[in-house]
């Protein structure tokens, strides 16, 4: 088996939670056999913002499907 890794980050005007949420199920949606997904970092988005956006920076990893040729 082989395994690949990506990085997402998730968002939320609502807390950390909800932005980790976010990213997971993107990450679902989008992509087949996800196995476990890893939380990088956290932060707080106020500059550009009119309300604070939570931010999780996730790395999903995920099964590499195999081809036979």
């Amino acid at each position: 088996m082989v395994y690949k890794k990506v990085t997402l980050i998730g968002r939320s005007t609502e807390s950390f939670d909800d932005a980790t949420d976010n990213a997971i199920d993107r990450a679902q949606e989008t992509l087949e056999n996800v196995h476990w997904v890893e939380v990088e970092e956290l932060g707080v988005e106020i500059a550009t913002a009119e309300t604070r956006e939570f931010q999780a920076e996730v790395t999903v990893a995920f099964q590499v499907s195999d081809t036979e040729t």
